[in-house]
């Protein structure tokens, strides 16, 4: 019998590397990890190597706490999921502060991300309750802030960006559109946007319409479908022409795109629905 040596187990452990590697380098697309928010709780790695199996090639993290992403140091979560292949392009990091925005920027470069990403208005704007989401404040502050946080950004050699909702898209009690505001008064040298593309919809807005108006501003969008009931939907399950969209995707500034399903709906699992959601993005020409 032909005796198994040392560089036939190290053989055999580059073939493995290897592969794995060229299979996660045919994959495209990004995910928003909060879309498995929960699965990542319970097991992350776990749960990276299905977003891999999915066919996504990059992600986006939502689970920043305490300085840990998803419970590991950020130098941590960068060797795991570089060793699957995949890549860190964003962070949304709620909770942003004055007191807490070098140290998140800090962690955020060490994690291996390329942009920082503002998922709701902070310092207190934000409102969440029965009557849905809305903002209030000083809207001026809030772009000034904006501004310095993305110049700290520049300087630590990350990229700012602020992900809508709908509430951004509709007038203020001043008259203001808040995602207009921003986009004309924030400095486009430290702040960008994330267009999340259910949002825009769900607020009547024209997605195109604002590329047009605002060319090259959108890096990061948030591609995610919305059913005729006006629910979260799986890409391609739904009624958004994202085909018609993605046309115009070097209009819009587009450099990456993240699926995301905030909730699903019968008896759908989000690992499930990355899936479908994978296979929806062929159908419209995404690559």
């Amino acid at each position: 019998m032909r005796k198994f040596t040392f560089n036939n187990h190290l053989y055999l452990l580059v073939f493995v590397f290897v592969s794995l590697h060229g299979f996660a380098q045919n994959n495209f697309g990004g995910l928003a990890l909060y879309t498995v928010r929960d699965d990542m709780g319970q097991n992350a790695e776990e749960t990276l190597k299905k977003v891999v199996n999915a066919g996504y090639a990059y992600i986006e993290a939502a689970g920043y706490n305490d300085g840990k992403f998803y419970g590991m140091s950020p130098e941590d979560f960068n060797k795991t999921v570089s060793k699957l292949g995949l890549t860190p392009v964003s962070t949304h990091q709620g909770g942003l502060t004055l007191e807490n925005v070098d140290q998140m920027i800090a962690d955020v470069k060490a994690a291996g991300f390329e942009y920082f990403v503002i998922p709701v208005p902070p310092l207190g704007y934000f409102k969440s309750g029965d009557k849905g989401m809305s903002m209030s404040g000083d809207i001026q502050y809030l772009a000034d802030f904006f501004d310095m946080v993305g110049e700290k950004c520049k300087v630590a050699g990350l990229k700012l960006l602020y992900h809508n909702h709908d509430f951004e898209f509709k007038k203020d009690k001043n008259g203001i559109i808040p995602i207009e505001y921003f986009l004309e008064n924030c400095n486009p040298e430290y702040v960008n946007f994330q267009m999340d593309l259910y949002w825009v919809t769900k607020a009547g807005a024209d997605p195109i319409a604002y590329f047009e108006k605002y060319p090259g501003r959108f890096k990061i969008w948030h591609v995610k479908d919305m059913d005729k009931d006006g629910r979260f939907a799986p890409v391609s399950k739904g009624t958004i022409d994202f085909g018609k969209i993605l046309a115009k995707k070097d209009l819009s500034g587009m450099i990456y795109y993240m699926v995301e399903q905030d909730k699903t709906f019968d008896g759908q699992k989000p690992l499930e629905v990355i899936e479908i959601s994978h296979e929806g993005l062929q159908k419209f020409g995404f690559r």
